[in-house]
């Protein structure tokens, strides 16, 4: 392994796109570069009281194209011309529909303003009917087409998402050839695609929501599909049979966008997969240690021998698919729907008063600076409270629940309010819900057989806020290790791009010379390991009585 092999890993957020620039050889980062995308940073295409949030594809290719010339910028025209692949990753489910050119609708005129035309994030909850449908719909079936995705379809996946467009979009329905991820299409697009028979799928996507599984040869057939609503005829035969996982190449850059980025023309391009298995990776996650990418929201990856787990089926999880995190190692995924999410709501909520006479009496940029500031604040305070056992608790279903056991039409609670409930014992409480949900997953597996071994914390949460990181530790009783990169996605997907370029035999040996190794350790403080137990089972009772009353 030379020095002058380098790969780039793309990660595409919800917010932004990062492009980092790395060496091979060591796993020094030479470049890195944000992108915030604009029409999202406006609001545009989205309503959030309706749970409908959308991307237009433009701001994924003005970032991508921004991003990675500006990491070659930084790095100089000797790195440029040593850049041997390139693989993303993306949020998930995250996908949109597309016409018989594999090109999205929403960059065709007749479609470029419509908001069934553009991706459909995987924070958008618009299709809980369609997966209700789903779930009912499957249970009439004698092979269990849900087995392989923990018994319950969520309205964040694929099939419900491409169901609830195609029912309220007449037009869109019409003109809608295919749908495809977001990280199965990027490399469809710097790879020249020009069919959308010719996109190949990951595994990641395929497996964790669109019900591919070798167990059925592929999708389920056309007749689960075209029975559930006649709209989904004749999509399984335009999707795909075949998936492939992110240590191998979807093919070699275009000549169009090996000029547009600035990249060699024999570039590679890995096949994509999601922001939280490629992060996994990147933060150099180990068997039966659960993975936790702590952002917006959160996805916990869990990875196991094939032949250790073989014919073990995890109940309520997003999903197990062998090779979905590591080629030949099973790999679980759960979450929740909402993590750092939370803590933006209540910021935003008590900054409300402030935003509304911000023109009477503080400029723009004086604003922000606060809003910054109260996040930073109120864990400040909120650490130096002592834990009250009769205190506020709260419930972290603010945007519905991901696992265990699926259900977006849950809500959020806080209750134990009275005139003494400051911001920061309503924030702890927060705060406290969102471990106590986290701990809820691991319980979970450690029920079905699956034992969870250690904790690592990976993402811009896990590396901001050691009150949120030590009161996780104590509240699952086990240590807590954060990884010392600040982009683990990234990293993992130039992990990927590594393996793909044939620089590393397998992924596994990129983690290993690639991998930053980890900063730190939270442990769980033993004097308050027995006051959590006890707020956790209020936390659950708490939870069963507002399931109870979800209409």
């Amino acid at each position: 392994m030379g020095k002058d092999n380098f790969v780039i890993g793309v990660d595409y957020g919800t917010d932004s796109v990062r492009s980092l620039l790395v060496n091979a050889a060591d796993g020094s980062e030479i470049a890195s570069s944000v992108y915030y995308y604009p029409r999202w940073k406006d609001g545009l295409y989205c309503n959030p009281a309706d749970n409908r949030f959308r991307q237009h594809p433009l701001d994924y290719i003005e970032g991508l194209e921004t991003t990675v010339r500006a990491c070659l910028r930084q790095a100089g025209p000797a790195a440029a011309a040593s850049v041997r692949a390139l693989s993303v990753d993306t949020t998930g489910s995250t996908p949109v529909a597309v016409d018989g050119s594999g090109t999205p609708l929403g960059l065709l005129p007749a479609f470029k303003d419509n908001p069934n035309a553009l991706f459909v994030l995987w924070k958008d909850h618009t299709a809980v009917k369609e997966a209700a449908a789903i779930n009912a719909h499957a249970a009439s079936f004698d092979t269990n087409y849900l087995q392989f995705v923990g018994g319950i379809y969520s309205s964040e996946w694929f099939w419900a998402k491409l169901l609830h467009i195609l029912r309220v979009d007449p037009a869109i329905a019409q003109a809608c050839h295919s749908w495809v991820e977001h990280c199965d299409w990027i490399p469809f697009l710097l790879t020249g695609g020009t069919h959308a028979s010719a996109i190949k799928r990951g595994v990641c996507s395929a497996g964790h929501k669109a019900l591919w599984a070798k167990e059925y040869g592929g999708l389920p057939p056309e007749e689960f599909f075209a029975s559930l609503d006649p709209l989904l005829k004749g999509f399984r035969s335009r999707l795909f049979s075949d998936t492939y996982a992110s240590d191998q190449p979807a093919g070699r850059i275009s000549p169009q966008w090996s000029e547009r980025l600035g990249l060699p023309a024999d570039t590679i391009i890995g096949v994509g997969a999601f922001d939280a298995h490629m992060g996994a990776v990147g933060g150099q996650i180990e068997a039966y240690h659960l993975s936790k990418v702590m952002g917006t929201s959160t996805c916990d990856m869990l990875v196991a021998p094939l032949k250790e787990v073989e014919g073990r089926l995890v109940r309520g999880i997003c999903g197990q698919v062998p090779g979905s995190v590591i080629p030949g190692m099973m790999g679980m995924e759960a979450g929740q729907s909402a993590f750092g999410d939370a803590y933006a709501w209540f910021r935003d909520l008590i900054a409300w008063p402030l935003r509304q006479l911000e023109a009477d009496f503080v400029t723009p940029v004086h604003f922000q600076a606060v809003t910054d500031r109260i996040i930073p604040e109120l864990s400040r305070q909120a650490a130096a409270l002592p834990p009250d056992p009769d205190g506020e608790l709260a419930l972290d279903w603010f945007n519905g629940r991901r696992t265990p056991d699926a259900n977006q039409l849950l809500k959020g609670a806080i209750t134990g309010l009275s005139l003494g409930s400051d911001a920061p014992r309503i924030f702890r409480s927060i705060v406290e819900s969102t471990c106590f949900g986290a701990r809820a997953i691991v319980d979970r597996f450690v029920s079905e057989g699956i034992p969870v071994k250690g904790l690592i914390g990976l993402g811009g949460v896990a590396k901001k806020s050691p009150f949120i990181m030590q009161m996780m530790a104590d509240i699952m009783n086990m240590p807590l290790r954060i990884h010392a990169s600040e982009q683990t996605c990234a990293l993992g997907a130039a992990m990927f791009a590594a393996t793909a370029a044939g620089l590393y035999p397998k992924v596994e040996d990129a983690m290993a010379a690639i991998g930053q190794g980890f900063e730190s350790t939270y442990t769980p403080d033993p004097a308050r390991t027995p006051g959590y137990e006890a707020r956790f089972r209020q936390y659950q009772q708490l939870g069963q009585f507002i399931e109870s009353t979800t209409i």
